[in-house]
């Protein structure tokens, strides 16, 4: 027995274990991704439905005081930081831009850029990545702590769906805050940008308005709309997945708020990337 413990072969599978130990925790972690991804969709199909129902039966009519109390809470309040923040990247890229601009004589150009990056990019992604912070976080929070406190449990019992009254109001409020907080995110940002450059880099503001008008069209002013729509959707149902799945206490609400925070950034910028190629595809710019 000594002799075969001492043979060489008897360490191939550790070595093994060593080299195949990467590939197994990928697999690991791809399984689990990609079985949050699914119960993520599982939930946005469910509250899809849902939602239907509340605009076709009459039966499943849908609360407008929650969902009005819910857009106030995601939308309106986040006004404030999504300007402050889209304001000052409008100021950062009219000050950056001015420099290398003036290699070529062409600084009046400021707005030619400014326009279409804020439009089609900027604008909506601030606007999400903003609300996903003081929104997303927040939605995970209190429905994990709503799990956690069983009240989750108390509605089940009153035979109350809680996708029908949790999950629906908060989505479709996320959805059209973040649809409309794109706008505000690109008007505050054209405009501080419009602001910084007549003031500081001496552009004419007659100048400014014409190059952005001529470069700027309404297919980058609706690309970005359409993108605050799906972005305000993923952060509404990755909120309300990661707050419905919700185990360990206290601990567990404070995970789901991380994992809401990093998920959602994450999701928004691959959407970011499908939307930029599809409208590529179809030559939309």
């Amino acid at each position: 027995m000594d002799a075969q413990r001492d043979q060489p072969g008897k360490k191939v599978p550790i070595l093994a274990l060593i080299a195949l130990y990467p590939i197994g925790l990928i697999g690991r972690r791809a399984r689990g991704i990609s079985g949050h991804t699914g119960e993520v969709f599982y939930l946005l199909s469910e509250a899809t439905k849902w939602l239907y129902r509340g605009f076709t039966t009459k039966k499943y009519r849908l609360g407008k005081s929650a969902i009005i109390s819910q857009v106030v809470r995601i939308g309106v309040r986040s006004i404030f930081i999504v300007s402050i923040v889209s304001g000052a990247v409008g100021l950062i890229l009219a000050l950056q831009l001015a420099p290398p601009l003036d290699e070529f004589g062409q600084r009046d150009k400021i707005a030619n850029i400014i326009a279409v990056a804020i439009l089609r990019e900027l604008g909506p992604l601030i606007g999400a990545i903003v609300l996903t912070g003081f929104a997303g976080a927040s939605i995970a929070a209190e429905i994990g702590t709503m799990v956690v406190s069983e009240e989750i449990e108390a509605l089940e019992a009153h035979a109350l769906n809680p996708v029908r009254f949790l999950v629906v109001p908060r989505v479709l409020a996320s959805t059209i805050s973040m649809t409309c907080l794109g706008v505000i995110s690109s008007f505050v940002a054209i405009l501080a940008s419009l602001l910084i450059s007549t003031t500081v880099l001496g552009i004419p503001q007659e100048t400014y308005i014409d190059n952005m008008l001529q470069q700027a069209k309404q297919v980058d002013f609706w690309t970005g709309v359409a993108k605050g729509g799906v972005f305000g959707t993923l952060i509404g149902i990755i909120a309300c997945a990661n707050g419905l799945q919700v185990t360990g206490g206290a601990a567990g609400v404070g995970r789901a708020t991380t994992y809401t925070v990093v998920e959602c950034v994450v999701a928004i910028v691959f959407a970011d990337l499908v939307f930029t190629a599809i409208f590529f595809a179809l030559e939309l710019f």
